[in-house]
């Protein structure tokens, strides 16, 4: 029995939350599509960061594209895009059995673009068209300059991630983004079964926070409760966007529900259950994108059962219960938020500045 088989029965698609190209090419990420029913890969700045700087694979392509003369950040993204591209391809015999519906890798627009609207929704088009595959996703951050560039964007047929999602009120937002943007792409005559969107829900790093708050409060009881409590609430609100008439209607023409996507979904804290957020967060029409070790985990160890769908009022009192403790929910995700663009951005900048490095180390080398 492999349990990560079994989430497929109960409606959730695994994703990976990793890239290398050796990964891709050496039949490691063939081997989890076959045995353990993977079903798609997400990016981001910090996972490409790592795999550029800790190794020689990207040598001999950085030393091509340096001596005609490109720019690091022009060198990086014809790195990013050619990942991409393989694993689109590897990928795409699951995009075509479930006709569409899954099979789905994502690549991330600068997060330097966090909060500049029209410069969003320049590069999405670009690497939309860079990458050239019908399975390829564009992550664009759920922040406020991100919503209309998501209407766009969806509303001219590009597959969109929304990424960084922490807050009940921004997912409601990013839902009715999403909702408009097809709307759009019907007014314009485009098939609606070919757009495909997930909403990002970020998960672990709400605990992490929390978690500190409550402890210096005193308040022990509540840690480790926030994130799935959020969680829930987030699926719930799913479920009556799923069965409202504005995406009936939509549906009716053909347009795919845009699933919740469950981040960040290692944990953290080492006292809590290693596929704590997994197994919490099981729900039908659903993805959950794991990093490598936790995926493992799951696979050696993961309990399978319905855990999304039910009666939410212990949530709901949970998140009633922090509130009276003193914790800001409003600014703890507004938090979040920041700092992920931040770190996001501090590893970009890191990775240029790797680039930079072995452009030196090279030529030197060359010399």
């Amino acid at each position: 029995m492999n349990p990560l088989r079994d989430l497929e029965k109960q409606g959730q698609s695994i994703w990976l939350d990793f890239i290398t190209r050796q990964f891709v090419t050496d039949g490691h990420m063939k081997k989890l599509i076959q045995d353990d029913g993977l079903k798609g890969v997400t990016s981001n700045p910090t996972i490409f960061q790592k795999a550029i700087s800790g190794g020689k694979e990207y040598d001999s392509q950085i030393h091509e594209l340096q001596s005609q003369g490109k720019a690091s950040e022009a060198i990086f993204e014809a790195l990013e895009v050619q990942d991409i591209q393989q694993a689109c391809d590897l990928f795409r015999p699951v995009y075509d059995s479930t006709q569409g519906a899954d099979g789905f890798v994502s690549i991330e627009v600068s997060p330097r673009l966090a909060n500049d609207t029209q410069g969003t929704l320049k590069e999405a088009r670009h690497l939309f068209q860079a990458v050239h595959r019908p399975n390829v996703m564009v992550k664009i951050p759920g922040t406020k300059a991100g919503l209309p560039a998501i209407e766009q964007a969806l509303g001219e047929g590009i597959n969109i991630n929304i990424t960084l999602i922490f807050a009940l009120e921004r997912y409601q937002a990013v839902m009715e983004a999403w909702l408009t943007g097809l709307e759009f792409a019907s007014q314009a005559g485009k098939t609606l079964s070919s757009i495909a969107s997930v909403a990002s829900f970020f998960v672990s790093r709400v605990d992490s926070l929390i978690d500190g708050q409550l402890e210096k409060k005193g308040k022990s009881d509540l840690m480790g409760k926030a994130a799935i409590a959020n969680a829930q609430l987030a699926y719930e609100m799913f479920g009556k966007i799923r069965s409202g008439a504005r995406f009936q209607a939509l549906a009716a023409k053909g347009a795919r529900l845009q699933r919740p996507l469950w981040a960040s979904t290692s944990t953290k804290n080492p006292k809590y259950r290693d596929v704590l957020y997994v197994e919490e967060l099981i729900g039908r029409d659903t993805v959950n994108t794991l990093p490598l070790p936790t995926l493992e985990a799951f696979r050696d160890h993961g309990k399978v059962r319905a855990s999304l769908g039910g009666d939410t009022s212990s949530a709901t009192q949970l998140l009633e219960q922090l509130k009276a403790a003193g914790i800001d929910m409003s600014a703890v995700t507004q938090q979040l938020e920041d700092d992920g663009v931040r770190l996001f951005i501090e590893s970009y900048d890191s990775l240029l500045k790797s680039l930079e490095a072995k452009k030196e180390a090279l030529k030197a080398g060359a010399r």
